[in-house]
């Protein structure tokens, strides 16, 4: 009778080294999760603690070690502008006081991750990657796509070559960054895209790979100190708009600035241009970008001298949260252009 003498390489390890299971976890990495809601915490009956998320994610245990934190347990439609100050605080606090860590996985609903991800890219003040991932199924759901999300997105965290890249949506086998990443569809899995632009990289089954790196600076801005940031709304172009939603914006709802989501050639109609002119006397900002989702807006009638601030390529609601974190610093039109053209 043949006796098998193979034995599994944590045992050898135990018996031949004394390391024990429990001391070769210690050696992996530690990855903080931050916890903030939304359907990949979800179920039919109720959202659960992220701490159970993990606790039935077992291969966790092989990738790294975590904390979990429940910052606050919200729907991604829910979360407000002072949740985002909580959060990136409460982010930069974890990695000026725990060096340990390596970096940071944020739990969130799928319906705004892709804003509080720049916003994120904008005022975590470390390059150590900070990973948000969310789903489009609930987590004991058939096909649920939670525990995979979760579990890539705590892969890239771990990831040395995750550093010094901002943030990253990490979904569906994707890694994107913050800044270009929007969500598309309503409801399948591959509804997060990086359209013109393209995914930094993938997560596979052996490894995670990055083909490329964001070039646009990331951490201008420190809310070490701010309780709210000032009111910016979002405006819609269409045939016939009259500029009526803009005065109002303004004078009801008290918006320190507009960013108008124009036609695709970044422009609205000549009755909105002729309230743009009226609030830039008036030293209101008025950011145009475009409501088509895709390509640069740029001032392609430089003979007119529209009064406006030039989005680039950001989606309306990505120009929003850069403008409101911008009119924390200056008023000035030529200062607020430049920091749209570098970040």
């Amino acid at each position: 009778m043949k006796i098998r003498t193979e034995l599994p390489t944590l045992l050898i390890l135990t018996l031949v080294l004394g390391i024990s299971p429990a001391h070769s976890q210690d050696r992996l990495p530690l990855v903080k999760v931050v916890a903030t809601g939304g359907t990949i915490a979800n179920t039919p009956s109720g959202r659960l603690h992220a701490g159970e998320v993990a606790e039935a994610i077992p291969q966790l245990k092989k990738v790294a070690r975590l904390e979990v934190e429940e910052v606050m347990r919200v729907g991604s439609s829910a979360i407000t502008v002072e949740q985002w100050l909580t959060l990136a605080k409460r982010i930069n606090e974890i990695l000026a006081r725990e060096p340990e860590v390596k970096g940071i996985v944020v739990t969130h609903g799928s319906n705004t991750v892709e804003e509080t991800a720049y916003f994120l890219s904008l005022t975590v003040q470390s390059d150590k990657p900070v990973v948000l991932t969310a789903a489009q199924r609930q987590f004991t759901t058939l096909s649920s796509d939670s525990p995979k999300n979760f579990l890539q997105a705590v892969r890239v965290a771990a990831a040395d070559e995750a550093r010094g890249k901002g943030a990253l949506v990490v979904t569906n086998d994707v890694i994107n960054a913050a800044r270009d990443v929007s969500k598309n569809i309503s409801y399948r899995l591959e509804t997060y895209s990086s359209r013109d632009i393209g995914a930094l990289g993938f997560v596979d089954e052996d490894r995670v790979t990055f083909y490329r790196a964001p070039t646009r600076h990331p951490a201008p801005f420190d809310v070490t100190r701010l309780q709210k940031l000032p009111r910016v709304d979002v405006i819609y172009t269409y045939a016939g708009a009259d500029g009526a939603l803009m005065e109002a914006a303004v004078a009801q709802a008290r918006a320190e600035g507009l960013v108008i989501a124009g036609f695709p050639t970044g422009s609205g109609t000549p009755a909105m241009d002729e309230v743009t002119k009226r609030f830039a006397a008036r030293g209101i900002p008025v950011v145009m970008t475009n409501r088509g989702g895709m390509g640069r807006v740029i001032d392609t009638r430089p003979v007119e001298r529209r009064p406006l601030i030039w989005g680039d390529n950001l989606t309306p609601q990505k120009a929003r949260v850069l403008l409101m974190l911008a009119l924390t610093r200056t008023r000035d039109s030529a200062e607020l252009q430049r920091i749209f053209a570098t970040y």
